[in-house]
C-alpha cells in the first residue's frame, strides 16, 4: 500500500481479487493462449514491427521483411531505405528500419553472429539483461521476447494492457508504462502472466478501450474502481481524465 498523489493510500487488487479477474477474463473471451512461439530473433523484430500499428499491418510487415530478406545477415547488410521500403505497411517505416538494423548489427557485433539461441538455457534475468541493452529495446519488448519465445512468465505491458490496469486499480496514478512491468509481475502470479497479458489485451481491444470504455458490458464491472465513473457519463461523450494513462 503506498500514498497516491492525493495523499489517500493505494490498494492494488489482492491475490484474490487478481486470480478472479484472470478467471473472469477466461470465460468471456475463451483460451488465453500466446499469439506466436517463434525463436527470439524473430519475436524481437516483431515486436518492434508492432509497436503503434494493428496486428494485421504488422503481420505484413513481418511477412514483407522476411520474403525481401530471407536471412538475418542479408537484412543487417542492408541499407535503411530498403528496409524501410519493405516494411512500410507496418507504419513509421522511416523510425523503425535504423532501429531494426541497429539491433541486429549489435548481436552479431557481440556474438559473432545473429543467433539468439542461447536463450533457451539462460536465466530470465541474464534474458532480460542482455535485451534491455540493446539499442531501442525496452521492457515491453524484452517482455514479449521472455513470454511468447521462450515461455518464461513475463507480463508485457502496451497500450492496451496499460490502460487496463490502469483502469482496475493495479497501477498506482500516473504509473508510466516502463514502470508497470515491475509492478504487475508483482501482483499477478507467474504462472498466469502471460495469459492475463493476452486476456487485457482482447478486454482493452473489444471493451476497454480509450475514451468512454463499454463498462455495461464489461465482465470486470463490479471490480473496476473506475466503472462508476464511466457508467455516470452517457455514452458518446467523453470522459474525465482516466485512472493510469495508456502509453506504449
Amino acid at each position: 500500500m503506498t500514498p497516491g498523489r492525493t495523499g489517500i493510500a493505494f490498494r492494488p487488487p489482492d491475490d484474490g481479487t487478481v486470480r478472479e479477474i484472470h478467471r473472469r477474463l477466461a470465460r468471456r473471451f475463451g483460451p488465453l493462449d500466446p499469439p506466436r512461439r517463434w525463436d527470439p530473433v524473430e519475436e524481437l523484430v516483431y515486436t518492434v514491427l508492432s509497436q503503434n500499428t494493428s496486428d494485421v499491418n504488422s503481420h505484413r510487415a513481418f511477412a514483407a521483411l522476411r520474403e525481401r530478406f530471407p536471412t538475418w545477415e542479408a537484412l543487417a547488410r542492408a541499407r535503411p531505405s530498403q528496409v524501410a521500403a519493405a516494411i512500410r505497411p507496418g507504419g513509421l517505416s522511416n523510425i523503425k528500419a535504423p532501429r531494426i538494423l541497429s539491433i541486429l548489427r549489435t548481436i552479431r557485433e557481440r556474438n559473432g553472429s545473429i543467433d539468439l539461441d542461447w536463450m533457451h538455457d539462460a536465466s530470465d534475468r541474464e534474458v532480460s539483461d542482455y535485451l534491455l541493452s540493446l539499442p531501442g529495446v525496452g521492457p515491453k519488448t524484452a517482455a514479449c521476447v521472455l513470454a511468447f519465445s521462450l515461455g518464461r512468465p513475463a507480463l508485457p505491458v502496451d497500450t492496451h494492457v496499460h490502460r487496463v490496469a490502469g483502469r482496475l486499480g493495479f497501477l498506482p496514478r500516473g504509473t508510466s508504462a516502463a514502470a508497470a512491468h515491475s509492478i504487475m509481475e508483482e501482483l499477478v502470479p507467474p504462472r498466469l502472466r502471460v495469459t492475463m497479458h493476452v486476456g487485457m489485451i482482447r478486454l482493452g481491444r473489444q471493451i476497454c478501450r480509450p475514451g468512454r470504455p463499454l463498462c455495461e458490458v464489461c465482465p470486470l464491472q463490479d471490480l473496476c474502481p473506475t466503472a462508476p465513473k464511466f457508467l455516470r457519463t452517457p455514452r458518446g461523450s467523453v470522459a474525465t481524465k482516466q485512472t493510469g494513462s495508456a502509453s506504449s
